[in-house]
């Protein structure tokens, strides 16, 4: 199965799998799935070849700059693609495992000093752009200057949070950079939430204009635009505009200076991106492959004839086509499935202005989740690969993070739960009809606050297209629903569509009701899961009611010492299990890979990072 994940930062931010090609690269390479299937046996390692990598369905990359807004912060754009070409200061994942990497980071591990509100960052002088210009500590400096001045238009950005926690940051030494913090933190969660968010930038696009010169490491710092607050707000500006034109990314001056293991050749509106090695990748592991292509898809239906064809190298099986696994195992694929550290679920628009009092209410989301039948939608439409959600600590990638409510839940699916207390609410239940407020007021057997007399219980459903099984998950909730009288209206975009539409908004225009992008989140680059860029105050790609006890509890997460993390985190996922401020739902695999079996060294991250630079095909 495979749905692509909204990131995070977003994570999560990705999307349902499910694809039409929009654009075909179908090359005669070594690579072709159709041979290798005689030649699987042998173990002779090939330098070069091509990987032809299917994208999810409407979820082609469409954002290259690394300070991503939140309605471009999906795992298409942070971990299939800008990450292969500007690489983060921490590495996270090593293998399959759900952990820091430093040998692969650009710097050393922090040093925290001064009750832990010092942290000295020591780089590693063996990084350099493909300019030749070293990643060095300026790098960072520019990129905490951008923050900084642009942190309401970064999608990770939590109030409180990363950069606002950071009193004072310079440069000491040309490698080396040290940080001054508001407080002291649980060190390993400002490693894997708040340090893990930095991608050191290059000087080279330190400037307002395409016309300006490109700065160096001998331009005077005192020069530079990024060293004053509005300077730095006109980079930003410039580099978001560049963002936008994406059909100059691989011809771009600014775009083609690179630090991770690869380069864009060439890349179409479309999404259809191919990557060639970066000969200046200081990094310990250098590509084996000549070329890394990943392709756009819009349905599961194309991207599985392609792959039938031997046009993809890496590719999915849709849940859909579950029967053909035999098949494509006999073509010389290896099926695998890919599992995130995440959770799945979809949003209500607690600010719509008739229904948002109504989201606001407990009672009624108890309703919205005893509607959901996780077992039978594993069961029926998901082929057993999936696990239920309960909580936003993640259980389906074995984690020292989730504890027993996360794993079991309290709102099991019941209809006739549902039906009671929308009824000891003050509702008049009209099964197959339209359930309607007739006991108004804040009483505990009213409807609740701002809940009009009359108020119907009649709403939008937004969701991805391009997934037959997200599609039924969704035509089953409809039918379910009805049968307490909440009719719901569904609807599909594509996935780039569905997250955007659900972007912050007020007032008599935000009429939106809930959305579910299919691939809820997975943690990355805030790597310890605590909730913060998606349930405190604030957020940027937050969606959710939020309570004071919400953001007490992660704030919580975030200062507790190390003897403490596990019960504060406790505290946490117990609460979100209890106050369901979103509509949870099974989280099945990112996708079932496809692989060519002479394709070697692929290892699907927990964190959904792709890793082609440690591919490479035997004969």
């Amino acid at each position: 199965m495979s749905q692509r994940k909204f990131k995070r930062k977003s994570v999560a931010l990705a999307a349902p799998i499910s694809a039409a090609l929009l654009l075909a690269a179908c090359g005669s390479t070594p690579s072709s799935a159709a041979s290798s299937s005689s030649s699987a046996s042998t173990t002779t390692k090939i330098q070069g070849g091509v990987v032809n990598f299917a994208e999810g369905p409407g979820a082609a990359p469409n954002y290259i700059f690394p300070l991503t807004p939140g309605t471009n912060f999906s795992t298409s754009n942070l971990s299939f693609f800008q990450v292969l070409m500007y690489r983060p200061l921490y590495w996270f994942g090593n293998g399959t495992k759900a952990e820091i990497n430093y040998s692969l980071s650009l710097a050393q591990p922090p040093i925290y000093t001064n009750g832990g509100k010092t942290v000295t960052i020591n780089m590693n002088p063996k990084y350099k752009w493909s300019n030749g210009e070293p990643v060095d500590a300026q790098d960072v400096i520019f990129w905490m200057n951008l923050l900084k001045a642009n942190k309401s238009n970064w999608g990770g950005y939590v109030p409180g949070a990363f950069p606002d926690n950071v009193v004072s940051y310079k440069a000491t030494s040309k490698y080396q950079v040290v940080m001054t913090l508001d407080n002291s933190y649980n060190t390993t969660w400002f490693t894997y939430n708040e340090l893990s968010q930095i991608t050191p930038l290059p000087l080279a696009w330190d400037r307002t204009s395409l016309s300006a010169p490109a700065p160096t490491t001998s331009t005077p710092i005192s020069s530079l635009p990024d060293q004053t607050p509005s300077g730095a707000v006109s980079v930003y500006n410039f580099l978001n505009a560049q963002a936008g034109d994406l059909a100059t990314y691989a011809t771009s001056p600014i775009w083609s200076v690179v630090d991770g293991p690869w380069k864009l050749k060439s890349f179409s509106i479309q999404g259809k991106a191919v990557f060639v090695p970066n000969s200046t990748y200081g990094g310990p592991i250098k590509p084996s492959l000549s070329s890394f292509n990943e392709l756009p898809f819009t349905t599961n239906a194309s991207e599985f004839n392609v792959l039938t064809s031997g046009g993809l190298q890496y590719g999915y099986l849709p849940v859909s086509d579950i029967s053909q696994k035999t098949r494509l195992a006999s073509l010389g694929y290896t099926l695998s499935p890919w599992k995130l550290f995440g959770f799945d679920f979809w949003v209500e628009n607690f600010n719509n202005p008739v229904l948002g009092p109504v989201f606001r209410q407990l009672y009624f989301r108890q309703v919205l989740q005893h509607l959901v039948d996780q077992s039978q939608w594993i069961k029926s439409f998901l082929h057993g690969l999936a696990v239920p959600t309960y909580s936003p600590v993640p259980t389906g990638v074995a984690n020292p993070f989730a504890d027993s409510l996360s794993k079991t839940g309290l709102y099991g699916f019941s209809v006739t739960q549902a039906k009671d207390l929308l009824t000891s609410h003050g509702w008049k239940v009209v099964p197959n009809g339209v359930t309607t407020c007739v006991n108004p007021g804040a009483g505990t057997n009213q409807c609740g606050p701002g809940v009009a007399a009359g108020t119907p219980l009649s709403f939008p459903l937004l969701f991805a297209s391009g997934s037959s099984s997200l599609a039924q998950e969704m035509q089953a909730y409809k039918s379910t629903a009805a049968q307490v009288g909440i009719q719901i209206s569904l609807s599909e975009a594509p996935f780039s569509q569905v997250i955007s539409s659900k972007a912050p908004c007020t007032g008599p225009t935000c009429t939106w009701g809930m959305v579910n992008w299919g691939g809820g989140w997975s943690y990355g680059p805030d790597y310890s899961p605590t909730g913060g860029e998606l349930f405190s105050s604030g957020v940027r790609v937050g969606f959710s009611k939020v309570v004071p006890q919400t953001v007490t509890l992660i704030n919580a997460t975030h200062t507790a010492p190390p003897a403490q993390s596990q019960a504060a985190l406790d505290a946490y996922q117990n609460f979100m299990v209890k106050e369901a401020p979103v509509v949870y739902q099974p989280y099945p695999p990112f996708q079932d890979s496809e692989i060519t079996s002479r394709l070697k060294g692929v290892a699907q991250s927990p964190y959904g990072n792709l890793t082609p630079e440690d591919w490479y095909f035997v004969k």
